[in-house]
C-alpha cells in the first residue's frame, strides 16, 4: 500500500505540532501552581497551534477535546491576551497563538455576601480561578442580539475574561 504525499505531510505537520505542544506542557509544568507572570514574558511568536476554546469553555486540541482538567489547568495558567485581541500561550521562549470562540473562561459559580455597598459577589471559573468582582475584576455587559439580553463577563486576569454561565447569572 502506497501512502500518499500529501497524507505523509499531514502526518508530519501533527507529528510536528505533537512535539511543540509536549514542549509548552514540559516547560509550563515547571513553572509551578497558579497562573505564570506571562505578562512580563516577551518571547518570540512561533506560530499558530491547532488548539482552541469553544464558547461552552471546552478546550480542543487538533480537533479532540481536551479531557484532562489538570492539564486545561495547566494552559490555562500559561494564557495570554494581548492588545491585539489575539490569545496566545505563552513560555518565557515561546508565544503560539490559539484560538478563542468567545471568552477563554466561564464562570460557573457565584457567592453573594453582604448587601448594598458591603456587598461582595466571588466568581469560580470552569478552571478554578476565583476572583471577587470590583476595580480590578470589572464586570462588563454586552447585548446578545440573538436573545435580546445581555451577555455578563467578569475580567480574571490581564485582559482574560469569564463569561458569566447562564444559570449562574440567575442565582
Amino acid at each position: 500500500m502506497t501512502e500518499r504525499a500529501e497524507d505523509r505531510e499531514e502526518s508530519l505537520t501533527a507529528v510536528a505540532e505533537a512535539r511543540g505542544l509536549e514542549a509548552l506542557i514540559s516547560r509550563a509544568a515547571r513553572a509551578g501552581k497558579g497562573p505564570a507572570p506571562v505578562e512580563r514574558w516577551n518571547p518570540a511568536f512561533c506560530g499558530d497551534l491547532d488548539m482552541e476554546i469553544r464558547q461552552d469553555g471546552t478546550w480542543f486540541y487538533l480537533g479532540t477535546p481536551i479531557g484532562r482538567m489538570p492539564l486545561v489547568q495547566l494552559f490555562s495558567s500559561v494564557l495570554r491576551k494581548d492588545e491585539d485581541g489575539k490569545t496566545y500561550l505563552v513560555t518565557p521562549v515561546e508565544r503560539v497563538g490559539i484560538r478563542v470562540a468567545d471568552a477563554p473562561f466561564i464562570a460557573v459559580e457565584m457567592d453573594v455576601c453582604g448587601t448594598g455597598d458591603g456587598q461582595v459577589i466571588t466568581f469560580r471559573t470552569n478552571v478554578g480561578d476565583v476572583v471577587e468582582a470590583g476595580p480590578d475584576h470589572p464586570l462588563r455587559f454586552v447585548d446578545e442580539d440573538a436573545t435580546g439580553g445581555l451577555k455578563p463577563y467578569v475580567l480574571v486576569r490581564g485582559r482574560l475574561e469569564a463569561l458569566v454561565a447562564r444559570p449562574v447569572m440567575y442565582e
